[in-house]
């Protein structure tokens, strides 16, 4: 089964911003919400996960399930985004504007995942 070009770039995505995880951690704690345990440990869990997504999507036999595994990411990481928009030190210095959009990107992102399950 070939797999379409997007979806590789879906899977490029993920494993970029997987290892990101690991490069800037100080971004991604910053904004996990306070109320979340060990916040060091779910940079670390949901950094692994994006970079075995990332793989997982460009192999056909999983692919399907990696794609799920990206709609739980994003689900398990949505309340990052709320924290952001509603904690001015988590928000980076972004405009409103900008962190309001990225909850309705944040569907757009399960969608586009949804369209290889």
């Amino acid at each position: 089964m070939n797999l379409p070009w997007h979806l590789y770039v879906m899977a490029f995505i993920y494993f970029v911003a997987g290892i990101n995880h690991f490069r800037n951690p100080r971004l991604y704690i910053k904004i996990i919400p306070p109320s979340f345990p060990n916040p060091k440990l779910l940079n670390i869990i949901s950094g692994l996960a994006e970079i075995l997504l990332g793989i997982g999507l460009c192999i056909p036999i999983i692919s399907n399930y990696a794609a799920w595994g990206v709609i739980a990411l994003l689900i398990a990481v949505f309340p990052a985004n709320i924290y952001m928009f509603t904690n001015q030190k988590a928000s980076m210095g972004l405009p409103k504007w900008v962190l309001l959009l990225r909850i309705p990107l944040q569907l757009l992102l399960i969608f586009w995942a949804y369209q290889y399950t």
